[in-house]
């Protein structure tokens, strides 16, 4: 049987119907791409030359590199490694410097440069200042000799034994997380650090035995590790709130850092050894939390990115255009069948 010939009413119609299908698909808020930082997963560092990595920190400007360095008796030397191989792809000579003593912690300021803690003790709190180097993080990768500023630390309180240093990402202040089984704690630096005189560290906070520290990149968290556990805690008007919660913290043996991505999405934590493992873990609640909160320089109050209100409004006025013109179609062509 032959069907008949559509009017050209009904032709109209449906023409129309089809362009305004278009038109709503061409408004309607496309997928968010994918991040160009490939995914965070655990790595082997493949470095023969790093057996002691003591410190780590996520590059922001190299997707997929983390910077660290060996413990004592190696030099001024800070290795950028390729999370995708392992591989080391850049190591870094300090100039200007005196010759480390215990290099024990690295860290990202928000200025774009990296700060390294020379702050161990292997006498056990008897060293009456330690150090801290800063250098702008490298543009390109590769070996390069810099020259870094050199600080002078003491505690307000007396020596210290300390493996944990973070800057905070926001303020840019730099905190410093003692060694101790028993009274431990939180020394907050100066506003900023001065290369002409000596950088007095007060205490803020008691804090457990840890290893190494990182804030979140949003400045809103601290996470401290030691040898057995990690605990997270909220950072509210420069100090952490609470007992914090456990994270789940790989069993390293010898545990001696952590770090965040750039997304914050993951800890990364790390430990000595030849040929050892940095192991990717995941935070609680990162994903809903970045998938709900607005892009960077985006004006407060702006809608989360991926809930795009202008382009949602249109799309649904456009879908419910089409949607009467298709049920207009529909009833035409029902009162021309015989």
């Amino acid at each position: 049987m032959r069907l008949p010939m559509p009017s050209a009413a009904a032709s109209a119609a449906v023409a129309v119907t089809a362009a305004v299908a278009a038109a709503a698909l061409a408004v309607l808020p496309a997928p968010a791409l994918a991040a160009e930082t490939p995914a965070a997963s655990s790595f082997t560092i493949a470095d023969p030359r790093i057996k002691e990595s003591s410190g780590l920190a996520a590059s922001r400007i190299h997707p997929g590199v983390y910077w660290t360095h060996n413990d004592s008796d190696d030099g001024p030397y800070i290795y950028a490694v390729d999370s995708a191989s392992g591989k080391t792809v850049a190591r870094v000579t300090l100039t200007g410097i005196g010759k480390p003593r215990d290099v024990e912690a690295i860290s990202l300021g928000p200025d774009g440069q990296l700060y390294v803690g020379d702050i161990g003790d292997n006498r056990n709190g008897t060293w009456d200042h330690v150090w801290i180097y800063r250098f702008p993080e490298p543009k390109q990768l590769g070996d390069v000799t810099v020259e870094a500023a050199q600080f002078t630390v003491k505690y307000a309180d007396g020596a210290r034994n300390a493996e944990a240093l973070m800057v905070h990402p926001v303020t840019g202040r730099v905190y410093i997380a003692s060694k101790d089984e028993n009274k431990g704690g939180l020394y907050e630096g100066p506003a900023e650090l001065t290369a002409g005189g000596t950088n007095v560290f007060r205490r803020v906070a008691a804090v457990p035995w840890v290893t190494d520290g990182a804030f979140s990149p949003d400045g809103t968290r601290l996470t401290l590790r030691g040898y057995f556990t990690a605990r997270t805690y909220p950072w509210k008007d420069g100090l952490p709130v609470g007992e914090g919660e456990r994270v789940d913290a790989p069993w390293q043996g010898q545990a001696e850092s952590v770090t965040y991505t750039p997304d914050g999405s993951t800890l990364m934590f790390g430990a000595e050894g030849e040929g050892s493992r940095v192991i990717a873990v995941p935070v609680a609640g990162a994903g809903a939390s970045a998938s709900a909160s607005p892009q960077p320089g985006a004006p407060a109050g702006a809608a989360p990115a991926s809930q795009p209100t202008g382009s949602f409004g249109k799309g649904a006025l456009v879908l419910a255009g089409g949607l009467i013109l298709v049920l207009g179609a529909k009833r035409l062509l029902r009162r021309r069948r015989p």
